[in-house]
């Protein structure tokens, strides 16, 4: 047997626990070794049985007195009960269904167990508790408490540290500790491909000593030890392809686009409002880039409402004056029509013709335009109105290729847009990449999953945004917050609703947002829950409590030109402050709303079921309110009695920094939250390590010496190649 050994190969794996196995990942001896305990047990120290105290965590030696089945009605349900003594006492142990234990733990043998201490009416029990018989009954009960740390040999479930795996349905750590801890073996034939001076200048276990300790640590501060350096080798694999990506870019062709000065001083002074100084950097540094004969690759990462689409306007300005083109490409129609709406209106003292391509057709000039705005039909590769009928989508020469929200595209949509220009002009071998998002990125994820772009911070508001009062409402409230939305209707404003899902609990759920454990629970239970249907929530509010008001639904499962339709309604202009009624008042939506609505007298959001979504997520949503004259409010409605919870969404109440709540987001949820994050690949000990900035600029560090001379380097490439088919840059 060796390290690729396919797991069916080996002893107690078989036909029933492959497939269980591979649901995991795990299909050879190497996948075996690396699937990393989540956590470990702590069973160091053993007790007496006149230790044990109700709920407490313990692990103790004794002698088994007695074991029985007990069949339990009406639960059908098998009781196995044994008495374990030791020199101070006895004490019972409980498990459920689990018959054959009275042929495995007989009388008179000895038997370490470990568990958790519970309490009835008859006394204290081990419920459920881990157990190993002896094999060896040289051990005596006086042997095992003259020395509670002495140390047993060949013990895998109840002393020392005792590693706790990721596990699937009909698979438990038990097993994988029982399967694992032989094949330890193996570690001395894996090949490090970390080279040596790495290993001493980060002070790194060897490969060898880091599989022994992180599956079977001798001490925590080992199991640490091992964790890092596996976690290192995911951080330097990691920037080790984003640094060796940017290079290959580098060495690639665009056009360049001279500064024009001029140009820029005349679109600034054109504008109603003054660029922050957020703005006037980021745009430096992308009318820079532009200048460069490779192809930019930028990331603007801006905080809602910090002015993105302007610092793209301008770039796209100075692109279409220079005689090339530049793309737009929005992910929802809403969002693309209000970026041609922004176009038009801060570039009409320009001469440029601006065009509008989205699968419900076509605006302005389409393809021919000079500045050319649309969602994934300015990729569609199918005829109809996104194409004007045409089978593929060709650009005239473009330059210039801007992607909003780009998490929101699969790699492969980003990539044909790159590839959308027309290939008659040599010159133009790639485009000009400028990525925007208004999800703020914490710092350590910016090296690590956007490691290969360049990035410009926008994290300044603009000058007379409005700052927006955030609120918790609490079930006793509901009717105070009611009441207010009310005043603030009448006085002409409007409101946005967020509910976290969107069909009725009796339903097919289609939030990722509900939990699986929540996607079993009955009705009654989702009402306690309170996390409301959009449906349910829009009878609510239209029916009962606002039905003198306009009230209207949207949700992702809507047709385009509905939505469309909807969204329009809501943003034409009305209220007491221009002489007329809205057409919508309140609008009951799923976090389809999320990206990119801008309706300036919408002053109140409001979120039901707050607790289900992240700070990053609902600092979106605060951002869809301010934008206009008025004080906006944003009010979180929570059911959640949990104080960790209250904590969580207070943090809401202290900042409208996005930035700062990110990192928050961050330390609470973890990164598989943030922008693609979870769907990238990026292995599960990275993700770990992603708050940690110091052992990532080390990982870094260490990428840029090696990646200069990487042909000297076999085993750090290879290892580079296939990592680089499993993890995607987002």
């Amino acid at each position: 047997m060796n390290l690729e050994t396919p797991i069916e190969n080996l002893r107690y794996v078989g036909k029933i626990y492959q497939p269980r196995l591979k649901k995991l990942g795990i299909k050879t001896i190497r996948d075996l070794l690396w699937h990393f305990p989540m956590r470990y047990d702590d069973w160091t120290e053993r007790g007496k049985v006149e230790d044990i105290k109700p709920n407490q965590k313990i692990s103790l030696i004794g002698k088994v007195a007695s074991i029985e089945n007990k069949r339990i009605f009406p639960r059908r349900m098998i009781l196995t009960t044994a008495s374990i003594e030791d020199e101070t006492g006895k004490v019972k142990a409980v498990w459920y269904n689990q018959p054959f234990l009275v042929n495995t733990i007989k009388p008179e043998k000895f038997i370490s167990l470990s568990g958790k201490v519970k309490l009835d009416k008859y006394g204290v029990y081990l419920q459920n508790p881990a157990y190993e018989v002896l094999k060896n009954d040289q051990f005596s009960i006086f042997n095992f408490q003259s020395n509670s740390k002495s140390q047993i040999p060949n013990l895998k479930h109840t002393a020392g540290l005792i590693p706790v795996y990721p596990e699937t349905e009909g698979l438990t750590s038990r097993y994988l500790r029982f399967l694992i801890k032989p094949l330890l073996k193996f570690s001395s034939k894996v090949q490090d491909f970390l080279p040596k001076e790495i290993l001493e200048r980060q002070r790194l276990d060897d490969v060898r000593t880091g599989l022994n300790e992180i599956h079977f640590p001798s001490s925590l501060e080992k199991a640490d030890q091992a964790r890092k350096r596996f976690a290192f080798d995911e951080l330097f694999l990691l920037q080790l392809k984003a640094l060796s990506e940017r290079r290959k870019i580098q060495q690639q062709k665009a056009v360049s686009i001279k500064f024009n000065q001029e140009i820029i001083k005349n679109f600034v002074s054109s504008l109603a409002f003054e660029l922050t100084g957020a703005q006037k950097i980021a745009l430096w540094e992308i009318l820079k880039d532009l200048e460069k004969p490779y192809p930019m690759n930028r990331l603007l990462n801006g905080d809602v409402g910090s002015g993105k689409t302007i610092v793209a306007a301008a770039a796209a300005l100075e692109t279409a004056l220079a005689g090339y083109q530049a793309a737009i490409m929005a992910p929802t129609e809403v969002l693309a029509n209000q970026h041609f709406q922004t176009f038009s209106k801060v570039l009409k003292n320009f001469d440029v013709k601006l065009g509008l391509i989205t699968s419900s057709g076509i605006k302005g000039h389409g393809l021919s335009s000079d500045i050319v705005i649309g969602t994934h039909s300015l990729i569609s590769a199918k005829g109809g109105p996104a194409s004007g009928g045409q089978k593929n989508v060709s650009f005239k020469n473009l330059a210039l290729a801007v992607i909003d929200e780009q998490h929101r595209f699969g790699v492969d949509q980003r990539a044909a847009l790159l590839r959308s220009e027309s290939g008659n002009n040599s010159k133009f071998i790639i485009p000009h990449l400028l990525s925007m998002t208004a999800t703020p990125i914490p710092r350590t994820l910016a090296l690590t999953v956007y490691g290969d772009l360049d990035i410009s911070i926008l994290d300044e508001m603009p000058k007379g945004r409005t700052l927006i009062e955030t609120k918790l409402i609490p079930p006793e409230k509901r009717d105070e917050a009611y009441n207010f939305i009310r005043a603030e209707v009448k006085e002409g404003r409007q409101v946005f609703v967020i509910c976290p899902r969107i069909e009725d609990p009796n339903g097919k759920i289609q939030n990722s947002n509900v939990k699986k454990k929540e996607r079993q629970l009955s009705f009654k239970d989702y009402l306690n829950y309170e996390v409301k249907a959009v449906k349910v929530e829009y009878e609510k509010l239209s029916k009962e409590i606002f039905k003198d008001l306009r009230v209207a639904m949207l949700h992702g499962k809507m047709k385009s030109k509905e939505k469309e339709n909807i969204m329009a309604k809501f943003s034409a202009k009305g209220g007491s402050a221009s002489g007329g009624k809205n057409n919508i008042d309140i609008l009951v939506s799923t976090s389809v709303i999320e990206v990119g609505v801008d309706v300036p007298n919408a002053t109140i959001m409001m979120i039901e079921g707050a607790e289900k979504f992240g700070l990053a997520q609902l600092h979106q949503f605060r951002g869809r309110v301010g934008r206009g004259k008025h004080k906006s409010y944003c009010l979180l409605f929570t059911e959640s009695p949990l104080v960790g919870t209250t904590r969580r969404l207070e943090a809401l109440l202290k900042t409208n920094n996005g930035f700062k709540l990110a990192e928050m987001d961050l330390k609470i949820r973890g990164p598989g939250e943030f922008t693609g994050t979870k769907q990238s690949g990026i292995p599960d000990l990275a993700m770990a390590f992603l708050a940690d900035m110091n052992l990532i600029k080390q990982a870094r560090a260490e990428a840029k010496l090696i990646l200069k001379n990487l042909n000297r380097y076999p085993l750090v490439s290879k290892k580079l190649s296939e990592f680089n088919k499993n993890v995607h840059l987002e």
